[in-house]
């Protein structure tokens, strides 16, 4: 496999707060790579780092070859870069089938639609097939029509993803998407990510403190402690390195 994401000598300081210190991350076309670690350990400033929430103070981040560090979030998630949040981001007031709908004619022109601004039509067959089958997949029919103000957490946070996998992403970058879902809604979400992977090469990034979930899903698991990658490799080999142990599960058993 090819690397998609290249992120080399990444380096992130908050005041007299170090991070990221030359940190290196790379995901290849396909590959589904868990990044955990103890709280304050740089999992979420490197998310950040990466979408573009945040700019490194050093560093390169490549993606399919391009240097994309200097780009605006919104020109990464057009070169193929989704994602979801940490805390859910919905738009109070529309209902789950819209929020499909809204992100499939975004896809489809990447600008919004001129009929759209203008009130006029509704949505193509094709659109409405779209919206139909990612409802399916998430296990959302029977609150398509429902306003996302009344889901429950879990059904908002599988919205979410249904709304960035709208997009067909080449990489998915996954904050947090088990938190406040229940085991079947959990099995699930793995079901999608399982899916989407191998049915449209989707590469995953997750970060994730659910080790099972996390176990299902990656490929390859990088764990930050402080800032640095103290160990990269398949989960069984990392959770077993002592490292790892003492930093994350606080033993070194």
């Amino acid at each position: 496999m090819s690397d998609l994401l290249v992120a080399r000598g990444i380096s992130k300081s908050f005041g007299g707060v170090v991070a990221l210190s030359e940190l290196d991350f790379e995901v290849a076309a396909g590959e589904a790579v868990g990044i955990v670690g103890p709280n304050g350990a740089g999992k979420t400033t490197l998310f950040n780092c990466l979408l573009g929430v945040i700019p490194p103070d050093t560093g390169t981040v490549l993606f399919d070859g391009e240097r994309i560090d200097r780009l605006p979030v919104w020109r990464r998630s057009r070169l193929g870069i989704g994602r979801t949040f940490q805390r859910v981001e919905l738009f109070h007031g529309m209902t789950v089938a819209d929020h499909l709908l809204v992100a499939a004619q975004a896809r489809a022109t990447g600008r919004p639609h001129v009929r759209d601004l203008l009130r006029r039509g509704g949505p193509g067959e094709e659109e409405m097939a779209a919206v139909a089958s990612m409802l399916a997949l998430l296990g959302l029919e029977d609150v398509a029509d429902r306003p996302v103000d009344g889901l429950s957490l879990g059904h908002a946070r599988l919205v979410e993803l249904g709304r960035a996998l709208m997009a067909a992403p080449r990489l998915l970058m996954l904050d947090e998407p088990s938190s406040g879902l229940d085991v079947r809604e959990t099995e699930r979400l793995a079901g999608i990510l399982d899916d989407v992977r191998h049915r449209q090469g989707t590469a995953v990034v997750l970060v994730e403190h659910d080790l099972e979930l996390v176990e299902e899903v990656v490929d390859r698991l990088c764990v930050l402690d402080f800032g640095k990658m103290i160990a990269v490799g398949s989960v069984d080999d990392v959770m077993a390195n002592a490292e790892v142990r003492r930093a994350y599960l606080g033993s070194s058993a």
